[in-house]
């Protein structure tokens, strides 16, 4: 089988070393960059299967990378910083990040988050396979499910987290389909969810958010009471 290929990317040459002996010993291929222009060349050089990205990186710092990175690649991504407040991480969750740590961190925490994301990334209940298809379009909206891309019906492209992306994607492959909590949640979330993760309730208003929906009268996700949610429009796949 082969091994997962993470992407370190981080100015400190100190943990880029650490994390590269650290993770190698536990069977994962890593690449270790320091800076945007590295995390590029990488990418382009290979599959890479989940990106560690430091948030304070000179230059593009880790937000913005994280960004650019979600509108042109499904990637997971989990974040680290030298700053820990709730603000940092809330920023870096709507940026794109999948997970995220605060340093010092133990690196057998890093290796568990790496574990958690990588499996929620892959995780599809079989009664909840999608259909093979490469865009799904509805109302207007367009989804490409290679690139991972959500486009408004203005042309716009709007940054999405791997949760988001699984979450409408999940969405869109079941049209008309009372979808509740827990089949959500056991989608979304692993069993050992982290501090970071957010509710399943969250996740739908974020994601109504994304989609320019009205918080109180949603007409593309509807909240079916006792039950759980639907998508209720028209869904055209490709």
């Amino acid at each position: 089988m082969t091994p997962d290929h993470v992407l370190v990317v981080d100015d400190d040459a100190e943990i880029r070393s650490l994390l590269r002996e650290y993770l190698e010993k536990n069977g994962y291929r890593v690449s270790a960059v320091a800076n945007g222009k590295g995390m590029r060349a990488a990418l382009e050089t290979g599959r890479v299967s989940i990106v560690v990205l430091d948030l304070m990186l000179p230059g593009e710092d880790g937000l913005t990378l994280c960004r650019d990175l979600r509108v042109r690649s499904g990637v997971p991504v989990v974040m680290l910083t030298a700053r820990g407040e709730e603000t940092d991480r809330i920023v870096g969750l709507e940026m794109g990040a999948d997970d995220y740590l605060a340093k010092p961190f133990n690196p057998r925490e890093l290796l568990a988050r790496i574990k958690s994301v990588l499996r929620r990334s892959r995780m599809l209940p079989d009664n909840l396979q999608p259909e093979a298809a490469s865009r799904i379009r509805f109302v207007g909206w367009s989804l490409d499910l290679a690139a991972r891309n959500l486009v408004s019906p203005t042309g716009v492209v709007v940054a999405l987290s791997g949760t988001e992306f699984r979450l409408l994607r999940i969405f869109l492959s079941h049209p008309n389909r009372v979808l509740n909590r827990d089949q959500l949640i056991d989608l979304m979330l692993s069993r050992d969810a982290t501090p970071f993760d957010r509710s399943i309730d969250v996740q739908v208003s974020r994601l109504r958010h994304r989609l320019g929906e009205d918080a109180k009268e949603p007409t593309i996700i509807k909240t079916v009471r006792g039950e759980g949610y639907v998508l209720s429009v028209p869904v055209e796949q490709e």
